[in-house]
C-alpha cells in the first residue's frame, strides 16, 4: 500500500498518521509497519514519550502485547538528533508529544524519510488531542482505526473515562477507560 515514489532517483519522504480512540489497535498498526519496514531491510528508528511507561519502560507494546523496542524521548526535537541515515521513524502516542512534533515530522519528511505516526485523535472529552489535529493536516496518509463500543457492539471512536479526574492527561488502561460509540459514549453514564 504505501511504497516509496522516486523521481530522478531522489528519496521522498511522507508523513503516515494512524489514529482512532483507545483499544482500537493503534499502536498495533505501527508496530506491524514498522516490523514490515525492518524485514524489508530499512533502516528504522522508533520513539515514544517517556512518561508512558505504562507496559514497558522502553518498549512500544500494544493491549495485545505485542511489542517493538523504541527510544523513550522527553522532547521531539530529540529525533532530529537521533535520525541520521535512517529510511523509516515510527512515533507512538503522539499526542503526548511537545508542539514541536508537527514539524520535526515535516523537516523527516522533506529530508526523505517515511514518518509514521501514531497517537489518539480526541481526548476523553472528545476534543482534538495535543498535536494530532496539526499532524492529521499534514500527513500524505491517514488511518482510522475503530474500536468496538463496550455498551453495545457497534463501532467505537471515542475514549470515555471511567475515574473522575479533570485533567487531560491520565495514563491508563482498561481500568481507567473504555471504547465507546457516539451514542453510548453521550448518553450512557
Amino acid at each position: 500500500m504505501f511504497i516509496e515514489p522516486h523521481i530522478r532517483g531522489e528519496k521522498r519522504g511522507w508523513i503516515e498518521v494512524i489514529c482512532g480512540s483507545m483499544f482500537s489497535g493503534k499502536t498495533e498498526e505501527l508496530i506491524r509497519r514498522l516490523k514490515r519496514a525492518k524485514i524489508a531491510n530499512l533502516k528504522v528508528e522508533i520513539f515514544k514519550p517517556a512518561m508512558d511507561t505504562r507496559y514497558h519502560e522502553r518498549n512500544i507494546v500494544s493491549h495485545d502485547e505485542n511489542a517493538i523496542q523504541s527510544t523513550p524521548i522527553d522532547n521531539s526535537q530529540t529525533i532530529l538528533l537521533l535520525t541520521s541515515e535512517v529510511d523509516v521513524i515510527g512515533i507512538d502516542e503522539a499526542q503526548f508529544f511537545d508542539d514541536q512534533l508537527p514539524e520535526v515530522c515535516d523537516q523527516l519528511a522533506v529530508r526523505g524519510v517515511r514518518v509514521i505516526v501514531a497517537g489518539l485523535d480526541m481526548d476523553y472529552s472528545g476534543k482534538p488531542f495535543g498535536q494530532m489535529p496539526y499532524l492529521l493536516a499534514k500527513a500524505e496518509y491517514i488511518t482510522k482505526l475503530h474500536a468496538i463500543c463496550v455498551k453495545c457492539g457497534n463501532i467505537a471512536s471515542y475514549s470515555y473515562r471511567k475515574k473522575s479526574s479533570q485533567g487531560q492527561i491520565l495514563l491508563g488502561e482498561k481500568e481507567e477507560y473504555e471504547p465507546r460509540c457516539r451514542h453510548c459514549y453521550y448518553t450512557l453514564p
